[in-house]
């Protein structure tokens, strides 16, 4: 039986390279971002993989949508194996004391809190679905171990996306549920794309990074997947080999 996947931030970038890697295994998928064309777009390529596909527009900030999606999606296809926990977002980068309150709050309910809503929602649904159980996959990042100059924000939301995989984990065993995280570093999607042409360095220097092909992060979650439910990735990075992350912090 095909297992069914929600994927969070589906429209663009690693979403759309988790949906495309999952369809080419059979899922079916249900994807779900802010942007209708987006997703309808990541839709279609998927379509082409022989893949069942439907799109929900949400905002993972808001708890009552993110209830109504996760209802939407049981109601539509009888229950969720996995949540990819992927929609995201970062602040301008600019000096600590610079940035404003909104913008932090932005970073955190859409990171922290959007992760959390999504989460709790799969995980009430895994509970009490028969088969009971399934799989929670959270994106995290490498600068949950170390940050980037100026992104007190998005890191202090990925370290605690790093806790609430580790209390999810915890809260899941007797459920079976498994809950594990991808840390990914450079990526070449729209918004890593901005590597190549120089990024500020902890010496204050500009210098271009490396990048990876996005499929590969795709094929990483896939594999992540894979294991049945009495084994699990708890965590994992994949990064571009030669990106100055080992080092950095």
């Amino acid at each position: 039986m095909a297992k069914i996947a929600i994927i969070t931030g589906a429209g663009s970038g690693i979403g759309r390279a988790v949906a495309l890697s999952l369809a080419r295994r059979g899922y079916r998928l249900a994807l779900t971002g802010r942007r209708l064309g987006k997703l309808e777009e990541s839709a279609a390529l998927c379509a082409v993989e022989g893949a069942e596909t439907f799109c929900i527009t949400s905002d993972v900030s808001i708890r009552e949508l993110v209830d109504t999606l996760f209802a939407e999606v049981i109601a539509r296809l009888g229950r969720i194996d996995l949540l990819f926990n992927n929609a995201g977002i970062g602040a301008p980068a600019v000096a600590l004391d610079e940035l404003t309150e909104a913008d932090w709050r932005r970073v955190i309910d859409t990171n922290l809190n959007g992760a959390f809503f999504c989460l709790q929602a799969a995980f009430r649904a895994m509970k009490t679905q028969h088969p009971m159980g399934g799989r929670i996959i959270n994106n995290g990042s490498i600068s949950a171990h170390a940050p980037r100059p100026g992104s007190i924000a998005y890191t202090a939301s990925k370290h605690a996306v790093t806790g609430l995989t580790k209390s999810t984990s915890l809260d899941g065993r007797p459920f079976n549920i498994a809950c594990g995280q991808i840390d990914i570093g450079n990526a070449a999607t729209g918004i890593g794309d901005r590597m190549a042409q120089g990024v500020p360095q902890a010496n204050g220097q500009i210098a271009p990074e490396p990048l990876m092909d996005v499929a590969q992060v795709g094929e990483a979650v896939a594999y992540m997947d894979s294991l049945p439910l009495d084994a699990n990735v708890q965590f994992m990075t994949v990064m571009a080999t030669n990106m100055p992350f080992i080092g950095r912090g």
